[in-house]
């Protein structure tokens, strides 16, 4: 049985992108741009990925929610939010990556993840 991931994410093209290097890592993404939607994906996803930037929901009450519930997470956002980084870990993040790495090196990085 395939692994699911939920992937929330606002944007458009960050969702879409997310969303494929957990195709490519082997794994079904569960797409959410909503707290409703991610709440719904993470009932049959066992891991997760946030997107940090989106404004139509908070991003680290997002992770609280997927880390109290057992679900393994990690975080994206721009490298210089650091404030945001530090939130997220403190909320159960266990990574925080900058856009460029997932964007670079999404497929390996993630499939590390899933393998752990």
């Amino acid at each position: 049985m395939t692994m699911r991931v939920a992937v929330l994410a606002q944007d458009l093209i960050w969702q879409e992108r997310l969303a494929r290097v957990v195709e490519e890592a082997g794994a079904q993404p569960a797409r959410a741009k909503s707290d409703a939607e991610f709440d719904a994906a993470l009932a049959t996803a066992p891991r997760a990925i946030v997107d940090m930037t989106a404004r139509a929901y908070d991003p680290v009450a997002a992770i609280e929610r997927a880390s109290a519930a057992g679900t393994r997470v990690i975080a994206v956002g721009e490298h210089d939010a650091l404030e945001v980084r530090k939130r997220a870990l403190g909320a159960g993040a266990e990574r925080v990556y900058a856009y460029r790495k997932l964007f670079e090196d999404g497929p390996a990085t993630v499939t590390r993840w899933l393998a752990t």
